[in-house]
């Protein structure tokens, strides 16, 4: 394995924070705004998560979700890093199966080129989609088997990140460039460096298989929030050490929004919650505003999701939601916090993480 250190993987808690604090980007599009102005939004968040001492900056791979513009985290990260010099850039994540090794090697390879040592792997088995989006991505029906070889696709983009396939095997010749054949070429003088993987999921596989690797985790508790402490339990009970890191490292994704008062803040959210009951329904569509979702008329069986849905999303005032999340660290003794805030419109979220920032004493330049 090239060059990887636990330092590039593990964060540093800023302020009053007890663990690092992150940013997950859905890059979500809201009724009367533009995917254009979306982009613009995870610009300005990520300039504000850099000056703020936030660790990381996350994007997830969505399909066929006419609210969620985040389909090419590759690009996104690509835009994102033109406008940030110092923060993490990742993929939280990459849903391996819906590509071909090579081509996210290939990918990520030129992301750690275009900033080197802030580019984070972020993988994940679901496809990010329906079955049928899933099935024209990846030009196949057989969508469990792409979920069964994930391991074996696993290694295999491994081997093409480090450049180290066997000799005889039918891909030794093939490099993913760039990459750290450019350091062992003749006159290279390319850093050997690649970004670290993690593993992502949202129930105990990638937890098992991340632990067995020795790989860093992050599972996602904005969306199964049930399943949190069984797969973080069962990630630490199989981590086995490995040349990156030497003790378990898990982060979680954590759904929270900060307002100026309480009633804002619960607005904002029931518009993102309205959104995810038309997508669990078979409707998706644009984030509804905060008005149209106080002005809907919920069925009974909507209403008892939005409860469930609005019970895992820590939400309020400033000093409400540092409670929350350091309450939620403490439960699930995650080493960082990772928050992803969904809103209609970018000026709530943008407010949001300034207001967590402020909560925290968060650097302020």
């Amino acid at each position: 394995m090239d060059e990887i250190r636990g330092d590039e993987i593990r964060g540093k808690a800023e302020g009053t924070a007890t663990v690092p604090l992150s940013v997950l980007d859905l890059v979500t599009v809201g009724q009367g705004r533009t995917a254009s102005q979306a982009l613009r939004t995870s610009v300005d968040i990520a300039r504000l998560a850099e000056r703020r001492g936030f660790h990381r900056y996350w994007v997830a791979e969505h399909h066929s979700m006419p609210g969620v513009a985040s389909s090419s985290p590759a690009v996104i990260l690509a835009h994102l890093a033109a406008h940030t010099e110092r923060i993490r850039l990742g993929s939280g994540g990459v849903m391996l199966p819906n590509h071909a090794p090579l081509v996210i090697a290939e990918q990520f390879g030129t992301l750690e080129a275009m900033a080197p040592g802030r580019i984070d792997l972020g993988l994940g088995r679901a496809p990010g989609t329906d079955g049928a989006t899933a099935a024209a991505l990846r030009r196949s029906d057989r969508l469990n088997e792409g979920a069964d070889d994930f391991p074996q696709q696993l290694a295999e983009l491994t081997r093409f990140l480090d450049d180290d396939f066997p000799d005889g095997h039918p891909y030794a010749r093939i490099h993913a460039v760039p990459g750290p054949v450019q350091a062992t070429a003749e006159g290279g003088v390319q850093s050997p460096a690649r970004p670290p993987l993690w593993l992502l999921g949202s129930s105990g596989f990638s937890a098992r298989l991340a632990g067995v690797l020795g790989l860093p985790f992050a599972f996602a508790h904005h969306f199964s929030a049930q399943n949190t402490i069984p797969a973080l339990d069962l990630y630490r009970e199989s981590f086995r050490p490995s040349a990156v890191l030497d003790a378990p490292y898990a982060l979680i994704g954590v759904a929270a929004l900060a307002a100026d008062d309480e009633r804002e803040a619960r607005r904002q959210v029931l518009s993102g919650a309205l959104s995810m009951v038309r997508l669990r329904t078979g409707r998706p569509g644009l984030v509804p505003t905060p008005e149209e979702a106080e002005a809907y008329a919920f069925s009974p069986m909507e209403r008892e999701f939005v409860d469930g849905w609005l019970t895992n999303i820590v939400h309020g005032t400033a000093d409400e939601v540092r409670t929350g999340l350091d309450d939620l660290a403490k439960r699930t003794g995650a080493d960082e916090l990772m928050i992803t805030a969904n809103a209609h419109g970018g000026e709530a979220r943008l407010r949001s993480y300034e207001l967590i920032a402020d909560a925290y004493g968060l650097p302020t330049a």
